[in-house]
């Protein structure tokens, strides 16, 4: 189905103040960054370039021609997602908000903030197993059951969604690879493991899309949605195993310069 829907006004108006907050949040990060340059080494130039993508990926997925078209073209839709739960929560996450939160804040309100960190709600949703089943099985439940048509009818629904899917891509990509502190760490061989199982549940998600179309999604529609999907989620997931897979070698060569020298 074709989507030549033409902005009035008034709709232009609102998308104008849909972007506002995600230019805000790019402004802000780039002033927080240059405010704790004064205290601490330059912040990487990589890590603005990272956030501001990110949140232009996130913003693109929720308003313009992709967000618009996505109400009645299923490939649309998946492309939103691909953008908004999973490369925006990785570039997002490479951004690394939280680190420059803590050297901008004062030491005590900094130590307040880890108190937060170290507290057992954070340590119970940043576990890279719950944000994996709440990441990949919140997908399951959106296109296997009658929820992504419920989504496109209902405004809180279609909310909630979409706050979900970039809350639980951001979750999962933050527990696999650790770019801000982390007070509860999991081991490597346990997340790789998450991270395994969890690529296999997408590419099977993505193959089941393909050959079971949700409800009243067009065949053509969902074979395009399950192969951007499948391969659009391959390119960012190879990012995140080189990611992942740096921080373990990172991690192991110390002990293996040691254990080599004596």
């Amino acid at each position: 189905m074709k989507h030549n829907h033409v902005l009035q006004p008034g709709e232009l108006a609102f998308e104008s103040l849909m972007a506002l907050p995600f230019l805000l949040a790019i402004i802000f990060y780039i002033i927080t960054a240059l405010i704790s340059n004064k205290g601490h080494k330059r912040w990487p130039f990589h890590r603005y370039f990272c956030w501001a993508i990110g949140i232009l990926c996130a913003g693109t997925a929720l308003f313009g021609p992709i967000a618009d078209s996505a109400h009645v073209d299923f490939t649309a839709h998946m492309m939103g997602h691909l953008l908004l739960g999973m490369l925006a929560p990785l570039l997002l996450a490479l951004g690394a908000p939280m680190t420059l939160l803590l050297r901008t804040l004062s030491v005590v309100h900094a130590r307040r903030l880890s108190q937060v960190l170290k507290s057992w709600p954070v340590s119970f949703y940043s576990n890279p197993a719950f944000a994996a089943l709440i990441n990949i099985g919140g997908l399951w439940v959106l296109y296997a059951t009658d929820l992504y048509m419920l989504m496109l009818h209902n405004t809180l629904i279609h909310v909630v969604v979409h706050f979900h899917v970039f809350l639980a891509g951001y979750l999962f990509t933050i527990s696999i690879i650790y770019i801000d502190p982390i007070p509860h760490k999991y081991s490597f061989p346990f997340r790789a493991a998450v991270l395994i199982l969890s690529l296999a549940a997408h590419g099977i998600l993505s193959k089941y899309i393909y050959a079971h179309p949700p409800a009243y999604v067009p065949i053509k529609q969902a074979e395009w949605g399950g192969m951007i999907m499948y391969y659009g989620g391959d390119l960012v997931d190879i990012v995140l195993i080189f990611l992942f897979c740096r921080q373990w070698y990172q991690a192991a060569r110390p002990r293996d310069a040691v254990s080599i020298s004596q």
